[in-house]
């Protein structure tokens, strides 16, 4: 048989496209419902009705017909088929109980694939595969996982540090997959999106500036996924070894492919029209004076040629431009992935088992090809000599005044010129690494006690480069140019100083010289940026049924159940930069730093009446967990109460309370510790700022208002003062210097459970929970403690502004400034809370000859996605609400429903899915009840007041070509929907995301082919 061996008691269910309610647990022996429920979409080959060893996720104990006290979320191989998904996040993305991001796609991201529940962040969600943790938190790739090689994916909803420790606070997230392969299976998906770009309101602004918008249908963004899985049994079945290769690539797709996103749309006011933000630089090429009668004026070179300077964004098309339209909507990567895995039983009481993962992944954003303006490299601007033979008499008198044509001379200015038509620059990123674990587990005393003991390690390797930059030297060089024999000519080549230089031409339109391009930046390399995290845990576990020695309820069949485990973890970060990185970015440094953390837990499952008249199961459940952590004075408990209740077959009811707790990582740990300081990543909100539709224009009014400012510690009579303008908007910067403490969560989940017998085939459940989390690690960034304090006045963020004596937010990094910095790095804050309702169906409905209909449903209402940052700021709820002060948050309510068809010999099936998405205004029109800060009236939008309720349909069919091979096709957002349209979107939120937030399908209708071949 293919892929027999260690699947879960629940591999009767596996097939159904989502595993909602009846406990998300491991199905019972003589639970007929689920064996009798069809398999579907292709999954036949993955299924076994052999029951093997059990999965069970949230707890340790290891019980056949264990049920779980907490909701719990169940995605198949059967899902991921219908869907064609290319990565782990995209199927994950499609839960209402995740935040959605595009970690591996979007420009903004490293290409890591990261999982955020319920809006408390990534790194109170832990990720395990098998039960195991797959690496250092808040540094871990999912992606490590291909997705045809999922048997499931459980979402188990709040806290579960008793059982797994630290990070558990949101929710676990755990991966089971498929293990000993028999045989040899090929996977292949290939996927397209097939867009209809139509006229809107942002062609409408495109059109205003001369950019021209794509029009029409469209097929792009082209992805392939292909996995080769095989293994074999040996010495009469009691060996496996079986192992995989897999290979995913994807396509790019600009903004500017899509007409929803051809420019960055802004609306300076509420009755304006919307506009594009453009560039400061140029195809035209922008030059800017940096003295004379013209200082500070933008201007471009006449894009006629006539040796003329006009005024940026006026008249013709290319005197402006667009800053965006070559950044990734879809960013292009390339994964391999290979593992392999082994079991071996030595004997009947010791199975051997281990397996290895290993990635590579390689991607990229696209950006435009440009010089830089002088202030990336200091305070120097370029020059320009008066008697430049590129130089007009027209274009010399502006630069140079009265010394335009003498030799000897120079202008002082700045150039930013963009290289239209000549390859784009990019920004890689490199993540690859490892994941390796063995143990041995097994069965004793007459099968009453289990063990498993097991060990893993986790490396991975982050590679960031950036864009590589011309030398300032260099651009000076090929400005500087004389007339030799009628050829214009580097100054540096004729006095040998740099032999190399190429003339730059700055002063006409359109400049493509290829050798210029190359003399600037052929030589260079961008700065790297690497981060090494490693992890190692070593997992003990005793598991043993009590009844077997008669400790049982004397109402109870079963007897208690124990579970008693010691963990080890060491956690280790290393980061290295180069000097090309320092020096361009201002920061990084080279450290390594550890952290050890010691745990033991105990677990007990009580069983008080089973099979009575009047209760068919009552249960108690308890867990606790002492920690320590080397880094941390002392120790901390964590523990968790559950219990399950049945009066009939037909009704279950279930809760749990549980405290969790999160300790610092060890990068934040140390980096909190420590103080260094460096330039960069906002502007003085109190300074006259840049107006988004005219970067290069006269400035307008601050962001913030009079008395926002003074909450900062600005006196009065520099309010708006240009003095306080940072050099290049890139004010000085503190990293680190908070003392951390572990944060609490307290869950408290409850809910009922309904399997009608007058209904077979139906399990229905409801589950309440609430999260409560206190003194939540949280990372500000100086955008934070302004935007807080600016609103609040509240001294917990004010604290975080240091002013100088002048008022200004500007020091030099190596002098370790005592005033003129903003703070950046994790703190302890104060409260946050996630509550909702989770509503989960789900309805197998046999056909007779016509085949079977399964219906599966999984919702989420959001009641409170709460914040309070300090004992006395005003609590915030920001459920339902995104914008300033919320960034994209979570709709009330978010659902999809599928209905699959399969045929009655179970060779084909079809699955219609409906994916919905609840309305979500702008914060700006939160009522006071919500806490959300009250903004100033120049943030309304009437014309943009939120967005609204979104529906999608998918289409999936799968058909059987014979026994060996499965065929899918698939469709995803049918009726191809442009996402919501969101003016401000990244002033809003801080990220640019094509005028629009995640949650949506971005890029349009999906078509999604598919092949399994089996052999």
């Amino acid at each position: 048989m293919l892929f027999k061996g260690l699947l879960t008691t629940s591999c009767c269910v596996a097939a159904l496209v989502a595993l909602p309610a009846s406990a998300q647990s491991v199905a019972d022996a003589n639970d007929t419902t689920s064996q009798d429920s069809p398999l579907s979409l292709g999954s036949q080959a993955d299924a076994s009705d052999e029951a093997g060893s059990v999965v069970v996720t949230g707890t340790r104990i290891q019980r056949p017909n264990n049920r779980s006290a907490a909701p719990i979320v169940t995605t198949t191989a059967a899902e991921i088929a219908a869907q064609g998904a290319t990565t782990i996040e995209e199927v994950v993305n499609r839960l209402p109980q995740v935040q959605v991001n595009s970690e591996q796609n979007f420009s903004d991201s490293e290409g890591r694939q990261r999982i955020k529940l319920r809006s408390l962040g990534y790194e109170r969600t832990l990720m395990l595969i098998d039960g195991l943790r797959i690496g250092l938190a808040n540094t871990v790739d999912v992606g490590i996982i291909p997705t045809a090689l999922v048997d499931r994916i459980d979402v188990l909803t709040g806290g579960a540090s008793s059982v797994y420790g630290s990070d558990a606070v949101s929710g676990v997230v755990n991966f089971v997959l498929k293990k000993n392969f028999e045989g040899i299976r090929l996977d292949a998906n290939y996927s397209f999106f097939n867009h209809n770009n139509r006229e809107n309101a942002v062609t409408d602004a495109a059109s205003r500036i001369g950019v021209t918008s794509p029009n029409g249908m469209t097929n792009d963004g082209g992805r392939s996924d292909i996995s080769l899985s095989a293994g074999t049994n040996l010495f009469d079945d009691r060996v496996n070894i079986s192992g995989f290769v897999n290979y995913r690539q994807s396509d790019l797709v600009r903004l500017g492919d899509r007409s929803t996103a051809i420019c960055e749309v802004v609306q300076p006011s509420n009755t304006a029209p919307l506009s594009c933000s453009r560039a400061s630089f140029t195809p035209a090429g922008t030059i800017i004076p940096q003295a004379g009668a013209s200082a500070g004026q933008v201007l471009v070179n006449n894009p006629n040629g006539s040796g003329t300077f006009i005024p940026i964004n006026s008249g013709p098309v290319a005197a402006q431009a667009n800053p965006y339209d070559d950044w990734a909507f879809q960013r292009p990567f390339d994964r391999i992935n290979a593992g392999g895995f082994l079991t071996a039983q030595l004997s009947d009481h010791v199975e051997l088992y281990a397996n290895g993962l290993w990635y590579r992944d390689k991607s990229y954003n696209t950006q435009l090809n440009r010089t830089l303006n002088f202030g990336a490299y200091g305070s120097d601007p370029y020059r320009v000599n008066c008697d430049n033979p590129f130089l007009s008499a027209s274009q010399a008198q502006v630069l140079c005044g009265a010394n335009a044509g003498v030799a000897g001379q120079y202008a002082p200015i700045d150039v930013r010129y963009r290289f239209d038509g000549l390859p784009q620059v990019q920004q890689k990123f490199t993540n690859e690494g490892y994941r390796i674990v063995a143990g041995l587990r097994g069965r004793v005393f007459d099968d009453t006690w289990s063990y498993d003991v097991a060990g893993m390690i986790s490396r991975a390797r982050l590679d960031n480069i950036d864009t590589p930059r011309a030398r300032f030297t260099s651009v000076n060089n090929s400005l500087d140019v004389v007339n030799v024999g009628g050829t214009p000519t580097c100054r540096s080549v004729v006095n040998g100083s740099d032999p190399a230089c190429v003339p730059f031409n700055a002063f006409a339109p359109f400049n493509q010289n290829v050798a210029l391009n190359e003399y600037l930046y052929g030589g260079e390399t961008g700065g790297l940026y690497t981060r090494i995290p490693r992890l190692l845990q070593f997992l003990g576990t005793v598991s043993g049924d009590l009844g077997k020695y008669g400790i049982r309820s004397p109402l109870a069949e079963q007897g208690i159940a124990i579970a008693i485990g010691a963990e080890y973890r060491e956690e280790m970060e290393r980061s290295t930069v180069n000097d090309i990185f320092r020096q361009n970015n201002g920061y990084g440094e080279n450290q390594r730093v550890t952290q050890s953390i010691l745990e033991g837990n105990v677990e007990v499952q009580a069983p008080l009446v089973e099979n009575q008249s009047w209760t068919q199961l009552l249960q108690l459940n308890a867990g606790y967990r002492q920690s320590k952590y080397n880094r941390l004075d002392g120790s901390f408990g964590t523990w968790k109460v559950e219990g399950i209740w049945s009066p009939i077959d037909d009704i279950t009811f279930r809760g749990s309370y549980n405290k969790s707790q999160a300790a610092p990582g060890v990068g934040a740990a140390s980096n909190a510790a420590n103080i260094f300081w460096n330039q960069g990543f906002y502007a003085d909100p109190c300074a006259p700022r840049v107006d988004p539709s005219n970067p290069n224009g006269p400035r307008l009014a601050p962001s913030a208002s009079l008395a926002q400012c003074r909450n900062t510690g600005l006196a009065d009579n520099l309010y708006g003062s240009a003095t306080l303008i940072c050099p290049d908007d890139r004010c000085t910067v503190r990293e680190g210097g908070f003392g951390l403490t572990p944060e609490t969560a307290f869950t408290k989940t409850f809910g009922v459970v309904l399997r009608p017998r007058f209904l077979p085939g139906l399990t229905v459940s409801i589950d309440r929970w609430l999260i409560d989390l206190e003194d939540q690690l949280t990372f500000l960034n100086p955008a934070d403690w302004i935007n807080e304090c600016l609103t609040t006045g509240n001294d917990y963020f004010c604290r975080g502004i240091v002013r100088n004596p002048n008022g200004t937010l500007s020091s030099s990094p190596a002098s370790s400034p005592q005033t003129g910095w903003v703070s950046r790095g994790s703190v302890n804050g104060y409260k946050s809370q996630s509550h909702g309702w989770d509503f989960q169906g789900q309805y197998n409905l046999g056909l007779g000859n016509v085949g079977f209909l399964d219906m599966s449903f999984n919702g989420t209402l959001m009641t409170r996605v709460g914040s309070q940052g300090a004992p006395t700021v005003e609590p915030r709820d920001c459920t339902g609400y995104w914008g300033s002060g919320c960034g994209e948050s979570m709709p009330k309510w978010a659902h999809q429903f599928r209905t699959t068809w399969t045929s009655s010999d179970r060779v084909a099936s079809v699955s219609l899915n409906w994916r919905h998405r609840g309305g979500m205004p702008l914060t700006f029109y939160a009522p006071a009840s919500t806490g959300i800060p009250a903004q100033n009236e120049s943030a309304r939008r009437d014309q943009y007041p939120g967005i609204k309720a979104y529906n999608w349909f998918d289409l999936a069919f799968s058909f059987d070509v014979n026994k060996k091979m499965t065929f899918r096709l698939a469709a995803n957002n049918i009726f191809d929907k442009d996402p919501p349209l969101v003016p401000d979107s990244r002033s809003q939120i801080g990220l640019l995301r094509g005028n629009t937030i995640m949650g949506y399908d971005l890029l349009g209708r999906q078509i999604v082919a598919g092949l399994s071949v089996r052999m």
